[in-house]
């Protein structure tokens, strides 16, 4: 295995557990949310909405980028043979 081929490999896997933590992180504050307290406020609510789709989004986005790493690899592979 060359070290480009290493390197995306690595992207790969970090992408893909940077984006489980995200996806981790973004359902505790939508559950922070949905759980009903008196103590929050609307603006406590609100943020933690924002907070939760951020989160999420960018948790999408690195299962996206994940994927492309793991698509440029393959083509490495066929292209090596």
């Amino acid at each position: 295995m060359d070290k480009q081929t290493k390197s995306l490999k690595d992207k790969m896997i970090d992408f893909k557990q940077f984006a489980v933590v995200l996806l981790a992180v973004g359902v505790f504050f939508y559950l922070g949310v949905i759980i009903p307290s008196d103590a929050k406020t609307e603006m406590d609510i609100n943020i933690m909405m924002i907070s939760s789709s951020s989160f999420l989004a960018v948790s999408i986005f690195l299962f996206i980028q994940s994927k492309q790493c793991q698509l440029k690899l393959m083509d490495m592979e066929n292209s090596s043979k």
